[in-house]
């Protein structure tokens, strides 16, 4: 849980895609890892509930890591480490 923490603490970009619909989320946190170093952590807001199980099959196939996934007040943060 500590490497969480942190990942929490530093974001190093964020991509705001409330209001949009798959595949939008996705393909928006594609271009923004593309210009991201290893390592680095992207923080992706979204309101569509099918992002949940989309960023989990996103991180599986392209190898990034999905750090976290949480829910408030009906927006998803969704936190991926650059591989």
């Amino acid at each position: 849980m500590s490497g969480e923490s942190a990942a929490l603490d530093k974001v190093d970009v964020e991509v705001d895609a409330r209001g949009m619909n798959c595949p939008l989320p996705i393909l928006k946190a594609k271009k923004a890892l593309s210009a991201m170093q290893s390592g680095q952590v992207l923080r992706v807001l979204a309101t569509d509930h099918g992002s949940m199980r989309d960023f989990q099959a996103f991180a599986r196939q392209t190898g990034n890591e999905l750090v976290a996934q949480t829910e408030q007040a009906g927006v998803i943060s969704h936190l991926l480490r650059r591989r």
